[in-house]
């Protein structure tokens, strides 16, 4: 047997992290191991179970979710938090990625889509596939484009990316696979890979979620 992804469910409904868990515990390849009923909870759980995912409510008593993920995120930058919510909203999804989050999706997502994005978010990518989501995205790295050249922000992030480089890394930002990003933009999965191995390089990180939230996170997109 390959790997169980361990998920813990963070959310303040009791019938949402029952479904979730039934779901769950019904793949093959995941089981849930914890469930916590705010933010709080959520990151005593995470120091207790050391998970792989933690799907996270945004809106919860005690700490929030996007409170929670920077604190558990701060402790373990290994764990991969998917914030789950019913709130499509551009300030939650550019907190969610400032916050580290590896994906933002909403809770009336097919439940399909959303065991794939935990499977795609343990394999170290970014999945920010909600209308909303896609916009604020779009838009930030599109600011970081007319950006180049300005001032720049305050820490060593290597080599500037070129415009198709940022081609690339909007795409990612969508959760996007190499394949996908190939037919989006009318080149091959090898030219694909290797503009992601440069933009990795240039900032320094080892996985595309993470070219993703520095990206934003230190200030190059807004």
């Amino acid at each position: 047997m390959g790997k169980i992804i361990r998920v813990v469910i963070a959310d303040d409904q009791p019938f949402v992290r029952q479904g979730l868990r039934y779901i769950i515990d019904a793949q093959p390849d995941m089981e849930c191991a914890g469930e916590a009923e705010d933010g709080e909870a959520a990151c005593r759980l995470a120091a207790d179970t050391k998970p792989d995912i933690i799907l996270m409510d945004i809106q919860m008593p005690v700490l929030s979710g996007i409170e929670a993920t920077q604190r558990i995120l701060s402790e373990n930058a290994e764990i991969r938090i998917v914030l789950l919510t019913t709130f499509d909203v551009e300030a939650y999804v550019i907190e969610g990625i400032r916050a580290g989050a590896a994906g933002y999706l909403l809770k009336d997502t097919e439940m399909q889509d959303i065991l794939d994005g935990i499977r795609w978010a343990d394999q170290g990518n970014a999945i920010y596939r909600t209308p909303t989501a896609s916009k604020a995205l779009a838009r930030a790295i599109a600011d970081y484009g007319k950006r180049i050249g300005l001032a720049q922000p305050s820490g060593h992030l290597g080599e500037e990316l070129t415009e198709r480089e940022l081609d690339v890394l909007q795409q990612m930002a969508y959760g996007r696979n190499n394949a996908e990003i190939a037919g989006m933009l009318n080149i091959s999965q090898g030219t694909v890979k290797t503009h992601i191995h440069r933009i990795l390089q240039k900032l320094e990180v080892e996985d595309r979620t993470k070219a993703v939230v520095l990206a934003i996170r230190t200030g190059l997109v807004e």
